[in-house]
């Protein structure tokens, strides 16, 4: 007679769960900035003619740059229009940083992955812009935007460069 095998189950082992952390949001799209465009496709705003000069005392003749509320307004304007995605975000890229192009290339592309078919909904209308003057060169602006029946708020710092403003500083809220 043969002795039956008995099967020796292995000895259990523990080990620790695994922690799994969710993807922050910002790493659902890619995180490197998406490569500057030729500026052909620039959208000219208030005062970009280059006609507008002034003459300091030493009298060489130097650009100014144009209405801080003017060109504020109209561009909050195009960036709510790029975040609808209404207007395509290179429009943008010589009155912007990088760091601010990049913000607005990562909303303009959320928008397009939830298309809303905005088509028939009214864009959103700059209601106010308020300014502040912290430097020579430096303005701050706020805005206040009615966009779908929602009062929000954005704020911008616009540097002075080679006689125009550029968005160093963007938050839409």
């Amino acid at each position: 007679m043969t002795a039956p095998l008995v099967d020796v189950a292995p000895a259990l082992r523990r080990l620790p769960i695994p922690l799994a952390e969710p993807r922050p949001a910002l790493r659902v799209l890619p995180e490197s900035p998406p490569p500057v465009p030729p500026a052909q496709g620039v959208l000219p705003l208030v005062g970009t003619s280059g006609r507008s000069r002034q003459r300091p005392a030493d009298g060489a003749v130097r650009p100014c740059a144009p209405s801080a509320r003017a060109w504020a307004h109209q561009f909050v304007q195009a960036a709510l229009e790029v975040i609808s995605g209404r207007r395509p975000v290179v429009q943008l890229v010589r009155w912007t940083t990088e760091e601010v192009y990049a913000t607005l290339s990562r909303r303009a592309a959320l928008a397009q992955r939830f298309d809303r078919s905005t088509s028939c909904a009214p864009s959103a209308v700059v209601r106010s812009v308020h300014l502040c003057q912290p430097a020579d060169g430096v303005v701050e602006a706020s805005a206040v935007v009615i966009d779908r029946g929602r009062v929000r708020a954005v704020a911008l710092r616009l540097d002075a460069l080679a006689g125009r403003w550029q968005v160093s500083v963007l938050e839409i809220i």
